[in-house]
């Protein structure tokens, strides 16, 4: 489909050539393929394109049906398609119509930043092309984060050690899995997660504890058994690929297979890291630490996890309760005042 449009793979390999990440472009490849799909279903030109065709798409895209079913319905999104993916296929289209605006291909962009108002159509503010939910990341519950732990307990050293260091250092998937051999400080406990590794191309030295230090030597010691070179730290055992570095993929597939194995479905390579936000800001740290430990970009992203600790909430709540309990008790002290002029504190009936 792309291969079609000259405009849209230039525009992907502009993006490629500034350096966003693989999984970025093929995000951005796939949201514009399925765009420029409904302009050739539509026999328009997607240069000259009008708000009809931005229009059509979208609602192309909340009347698609979930690839697990014609039935199945995302409760966020009321549609088969859940609102991070709807929000994921329009981020494409509207900076590819930037990139024409920009060559002078266009006098102006259809999708705009995303907005549609009722009176002066797409692009001209009010609310959204697709309503943007903000959604608090998934933890697992004390129980299910044991029953996690529990299986993981029998997996090989490698895998025991991942999960440790992605919950110990708030490691995301891509950000583990590009660990090399040299971005480690035993003699401190310490991990250099590369700008170039990250979402947010922001580096950052974060600590890890004495267990995962325990496990880390242990694997060490195995790694050697497979392989001398230096390089990425996780490599894979496999028979096919030995000695080749563990990819994201591969690693997103052991989690998946514990996470069923310990009935918790819901747990991903990500789920170590929010859960350790969380666990941080309810231990008190303050939001910007938090953010630096985290690596993000601002305060916004980290501001989700305080909320999902509850501590700001609960703080306010036990003080509150304090104070209600404290009233209760006091009027069931105090003596002699009339209540409803039948009966004083102290009094017999």
């Amino acid at each position: 489909m792309l291969a079609r449009h000259a405009r849209a793979v230039e525009w992907l390999g502009i993006w490629a050539d500034l350096g966003r990440a693989p999984r970025t472009i093929d995000a951005y490849a796939r949201g514009l393929a399925e765009y420029l799909e409904v302009c050739e279903h539509d026999d328009v030109d997607p240069l000259s394109a009008g708000r009809a065709q931005v229009a059509s798409f979208v609602g192309e895209l909340t009347g698609r049906p979930s690839r697990h079913g014609g039935n199945t319905v995302a409760l966020d999104s009321g549609t088969g398609l859940a609102n991070a993916t709807l929000q994921q296929r329009v981020v494409p289209v509207r900076l590819f119509y930037d990139f024409l605006v920009e060559e002078g291909v266009r006098d102006s962009n259809l999708v705009g930043r995303g907005r549609y108002g009722a009176r002066r159509g797409l692009g001209s503010g009010g609310r959204g092309l697709v309503p943007r939910l903000v959604k608090l990341p998934w933890i697992p519950t004390v129980q299910q984060w044991l029953d996690v732990l529990t299986v993981f307990r029998d997996e090989p050293v490698r895998n025991r050690l991942m999960l440790a260091l992605a919950y110990d250092a708030a490691l995301g998937g891509q950000e583990l899995c590009s660990l090399r051999t040299d971005d480690l400080d035993p003699g401190h406990r310490m991990i250099r997660v590369r700008a170039e590794t990250t979402k947010t191309r922001r580096g950052r030295s974060v600590p890890y504890s004495a267990a995962t230090g325990v496990l880390l030597g242990a694997y060490l010691d195995h790694r050697g058994s497979i392989s001398r070179s230096r390089g990425l730290l996780f490599l894979s055992e496999s028979r096919r690929n030995r000695a080749e570095p563990l990819s994201l993929w591969t690693w997103s597939k052991v989690v998946r297979r514990v996470a069923l194995a310990a009935d918790v479905p819901q747990f991903s390579t990500h789920t170590t890291r929010h859960l350790c936000l969380t666990d941080l800001a309810r231990m008190g740290w303050e939001l910007h630490a938090i953010a630096t430990f985290a690596g993000h970009a601002s305060t916004d992203s980290t501001v989700r996890y305080i909320h999902l600790s509850g501590r700001e909430l609960s703080d306010k709540f036990n003080r509150g309760v304090a104070e209600i309990h404290a009233w209760r008790i006091s009027l069931l002290t105090e003596t002699g005042i009339d209540v409803d002029g039948r009966t004083h504190a102290g009094d017999d009936e």
